[in-house]
């Protein structure tokens, strides 16, 4: 990586960090940090202001629990996968329900990198490598 890469994905983080409230990403904070970088222009913006985007919806994406489903699921389905990922997290996790038919039944909760797979598409896949 080049030397202007590692400085760029070093003040994208610093930036990050200024973000943060009680460790949750804040929509006032992000707005200084955008407010700064267009008023102190750094190196390289374009580098840090996308290295800092992937940063900010990483951590976003910890929050959002994408509940891919084959067929109907109740609310109260959701909200207690909400609640039951909410205190596994530590952080308030918001469901949005997306429907997949080719998972044929049952479900695949996403939340960030982690995935929950319950999905009869998922068993059929893990069986194939078998």
């Amino acid at each position: 990586m080049a030397a202007h890469h590692k400085k760029a994905q070093s003040l994208a983080r610093q930036l990050f960090k200024l973000s943060l409230v009680n460790g949750l990403v804040s929509a006032e904070q992000v707005a200084g940090v955008l407010a700064y970088v267009e008023k102190h222009r750094p190196a390289n913006p374009l580098l840090v202001l996308k290295a800092y985007e992937r940063l900010v919806a990483r951590e976003l994406a910890k929050s959002r629990a994408v509940v891919e489903h084959a067929g109907p699921v109740a609310d109260s389905i959701l909200a207690s996968i909400a609640g039951a990922l909410s205190q596994k997290y530590k952080r308030v996790v918001t469901p949005q329900a997306r429907q997949d038919a080719s998972l044929i039944a049952g479900l695949r909760v996403r939340v960030g990198d982690d995935v929950y797979e319950s999905s009869i598409a998922g068993q059929l896949a893990e069986l194939s490598t078998v």
